[in-house]
């Protein structure tokens, strides 16, 4: 019997940013130069798959340090993490690695440089994400304060209204914050802003490429975590750019053909931390029901590459 006809649209850029490569790369090369086990605080990144991949290397991933033996290699995560943390490594004479994204670094940089011109710090992101929580924790506290939506903007009372500054979490959905900064610099006129956008490329890039794609689908898949901030806010993206059908699933046995339902037209897209075979599993996934043709729908091409730490050069 032949199967029917599937038309997908293939995102692009999608899957890897540059700093998520970087932080595995960085995972690899510690297990090459200390020998396994590396240690590694919090997921290096929100992805499974990857954290599996590096397990089975000889990566341990542990929640907090004082699980780590003393005077072994660490590993933090992309996420960043609060300046005391490292402190706390350096205490118990752990080989401390970071893997902090540098735009990440680049956020709590410019946090600290409105806290030392004298600015309340607005952090605009989502409560208890790991990368929140590193930002917030490079100021001491009630130098920064968060806001996740419109009305916490409202209703912040900072001490000194011509004394505010924001900073915002890298993997938000650009038109929601576009929301929040809205408020703010409407409340306060003089708000101090990053000398650059905070929300990085990758997750600009990936959200532009669902918008492009989504009123063209009668269903979207998603490929990253439900931990995976930059990963959710695409199908937030994809279901208000007019693909009411968007999913997040892992790996394809996840995908609900249910939910999926009856489609002539399906976009596919993966999360900056979605290694790109599992997009390629979920292609074969269609393939197996469906005779497929692939479309790509490219907004840009992506050539960022970070700089791996100096402690790994030898390695």
């Amino acid at each position: 019997m032949a199967r029917p006809p599937l038309r997908i649209l293939l995102a692009s850029p999608r899957g890897f940013c540059a700093g998520v490569d970087r932080a595995i790369q960085i995972v690899e090369m510690a297990l090459k130069k200390y020998g396994a086990p590396v240690y590694v605080r919090h997921e290096i990144v929100h992805n499974r798959t990857v954290v599996e991949d590096l397990q089975a290397q000889g990566a341990v991933f542990v929640d907090e340090l004082d699980e780590v033996p003393e005077g072994a290699p660490v590993v933090f995560s992309a996420h960043g993490v609060p300046k005391a943390v490292p402190q706390d490594a350096k205490h118990r004479k752990l080989i401390a690695v970071d893997a902090t994204c540098p735009l990440v670094s680049k956020v709590h940089r410019e946090a600290e440089r409105h806290w030392r011109e004298g600015r309340e710090v607005v952090l605009i992101g989502h409560a208890g994400h790991p990368e929140v929580i590193g930002t917030l924790g490079q100021l001491p506290a009630g130098s920064i304060h968060l806001v996740e939506d419109v009305a916490d903007a409202e209703a912040f009372v900072p001490r000194d209204p011509s004394r505010v500054a924001y900073a915002t979490q890298t993997t938000l959905a650009v038109d929601e914050t576009e929301a929040v900064l809205a408020v703010l610099r409407r409340r306060f006129p003089a708000i101090g802003a990053p000398k650059r956008e905070d929300i990085c490329y990758a997750t600009t890039n990936r959200q532009l490429a669902v918008k492009e794609m989504a009123p063209r689908c009668d269903a979207i898949v998603v490929l990253g975590a439900p931990n995976s901030s930059n990963s959710v806010r695409l199908v937030e993206v994809a279901k208000r750019s007019g693909c009411a059908r968007a999913f997040l699933v892992q790996r394809a046995a996840e995908i609900d053909w249910s939910a999926v339902g009856v489609v002539k037209t399906v976009g596919i897209t993966a999360g900056a931390s979605a290694p790109e075979r599992l997009v390629q599993e979920v292609i074969d996934a269609f393939r197996d029901r469906h005779d497929v043709s692939i479309e790509p729908v490219v907004v840009t091409t992506e050539d960022v590459r970070f700089k791996l730490p100096r402690v790994l050069e030898e390695a």
